[in-house]
């Protein structure tokens, strides 16, 4: 049998053990697993979420194991699923749920996986609250070590699919917060002036995990919702920034599987790669441009969509939020997309857009340095802003805190800094200043490269090629140093992040998956990345 190690039991690895077993070849498989119970994955853990936190995910877009995701939830009880105020009786496909309740899922599936696995003759370990310490790649396979112990277990393959990567915990203070999953959970937080950077599903849920601690969300007969604070609370003043101060609009409704492009095809994407950087970023927008005009020429007028490029089409897609309060704009398109989701109405050029950014993230790799930065300030801002819509639910509590006068929101431009002392967190620009008690970031995941690593060894493998990030092949195996070829299958999701800005989620983590588990048995790859690597 071969032996392969999986470094990480959250959804990538749980796909890429799974799509292993489909292809029905008994191998050695070791999974290693940090936390307490493997299979659960940090973004949906007991222990780094709140009940009040939403999966920005539901059952019809979860790529299933054992069983769809909503087939689950109708096995549990009433009295199990009443913890997280979730009413059988309304489940449905496109229902968002705690993150948690998609983590215990996740928990099911990864212990069936295991049982499934042995049946088959798979011979499986499975080593929880073991962490990683290093790994080293080697000319007949790879070497790994844990934690406590100098002596390293040989394997064919290793699969490091270690998920998201935040702050360690140490590096947080009573009062700053470097990301909402580093002690947030298990912080109380007076009621003062909190600070939360991000305006995004983070930052709100950043939020919630503080207004929990100081009143409660009541419901309504009528389905209103409000928020009634603590009288000894008083004091909470909640303020989400960013730099735009716009707030990201509700998920809308659309047809799932997606209907094909027209004119962004994927052949049509290849062309224009095989064409060449120079001016490639313009090429596709002229292809955007037209996929647009097809699915909604109404739309496409309205904002002059021939008149914008590359660089100016950022402006208008947020010009008309931008110019309302952003709670009233909230609310409104609040109103627009449940409307929407009770007539089964697309808004054809929101799908387009949702479409679109798969297709056009191909093109990242190839793109000239310019045009990465280019990239990075418009197409791929409206990309973000479009598929990161989420939960109406959080919409409604967010507006519910306005409403109870505990929440606002501020835009400090492009030019700010940040200052964090000892007992506050200073933010100024070249108009004025802010001062906050408590301080979250919560900007969410960013882009690692090759030096952020935690496995010595490999680092300095990786680094002594040269490569700033690590370059893997269609199969997500690294291609250097030549030493890693067909040993070593790379899906840590930060590190891909610089070539696919767009990677995170778990549809993602079940592509990346399937392709490294093709690693084992087809290991010749090319390399995904052709250009030298580029700052984004």
């Amino acid at each position: 049998m071969k032996k392969i190690a999986i470094v990480g039991a959250g959804p990538t690895g749980i796909y890429t053990f799974f799509s292993l077993l489909k292809k029905n070849v008994p191998l050695s498989i070791t999974v290693y697993e940090q936390a307490d119970e493997a299979g659960v994955g940090m973004p949906y853990s007991n222990e780094d979420n709140s009940k009040m936190m939403l999966a920005n995910i539901a059952s019809i877009e979860i790529p299933p194991v054992f069983s769809t995701y909503i087939d689950w939830l109708r096995q549990q009880d009433d009295a199990h699923l009443a913890r997280y105020r979730v009413d059988r009786a309304s489940l449905h496909v496109r229902q968002f749920l705690p993150r948690i309740l998609l983590g215990e899922y996740f928990r099911d599936q990864f212990v069936q996986l295991v049982a499934a696995a042995r049946a088959q003759g798979f011979e499986v370990n499975v080593h929880e609250s073991c962490q990683v310490t290093d790994l080293e790649a080697t000319e007949t396979g790879v070497k790994l070590w844990v934690e406590n112990d100098p002596v390293a277990e040989r394997f064919d393959l290793a699969v490091i699919a270690t998920g998201h990567v935040w702050p360690d915990e140490s590096t947080s203070t009573r009062t700053f917060f470097p990301s909402p999953w580093s002690g947030l959970m298990e912080a109380n937080i007076r009621a003062c002036n909190v600070g939360v950077m991000g305006t995004s599903l983070s930052g709100i849920d950043a939020a919630m995990a503080v207004v929990v601690q100081h009143g409660e969300f009541v419901e309504s007969d009528d389905g209103q919702l409000q928020f009634n604070l603590d009288p000894q609370s008083q004091a909470l003043n909640i303020t989400l920034m960013s730099r735009s101060g716009v707030l990201p609009e509700a998920d809308f409704y659309c047809p799932i599987p997606y209907d094909p492009l027209k004119v962004v095809t994927e052949n049509a994407i290849q062309r224009e790669i095989d064409a060449g950087a120079d001016g490639l970023l313009d090429r596709v927008f002229r292809l955007i441009v037209q996929e647009l005009e097809q699915a909604d020429p109404q739309w496409s007028a309205r904002i002059a969509l021939q008149t914008l490029n590359a660089d100016t089409i950022n402006e208008a897609w947020f010009a008309d939020r931008k110019k309302h309060d952003p709670f009233h704009w909230a609310q409104a398109n609040l109103d627009e997309v449940e409307r929407n989701k009770r007539d089964k109405r697309t808004v054809a050029w929101r799908y387009t857009i949702l479409r679109l950014h798969e297709k056009v993230e191909e093109i990242v790799p190839y793109l000239s340095e310019q045009d990465v930065q280019r990239f990075t300030s418009g197409l791929a801002r409206i990309f973000i802003d479009n598929y990161a819509a989420i939960p109406s639910q959080s919409i409604r509590r967010l507006l519910a805190l306005r409403e109870a006068g505990i929440i606002n929101i501020l835009a400090l431009g492009q030019d700010y800094e940040m200052k964090v002392e000892e007992n506050q967190t200073r933010i100024f620009n070249q108009q004025q200043s802010w001062s906050f008690d408590v301080f979250i970031d919560a900007r969410g995941q960013q882009a690692l490269k090759t030096k952020d690593l935690p496995f010595p060894t490999l680092r300095q493998q990786l680094l002594a090629t040269g490569e700033e990030i690590p370059d893997v092949g269609d199969d997500y195996t690294l291609q250097e140093p030549a030493l890693a070829r067909g040993h070593i299958a790379f899906g840590a999701l930060p590190y891909l992040m610089h070539d696919r800005p767009f990677v995170q989620g778990i549809t993602a983590c079940a592509e990346i998956g399937a392709a490294m588990a093709r690693a084992i048995t087809q290991p010749a790859s090319w390399s995904r990345r052709r250009l030298p690597f580029m700052e984004v």
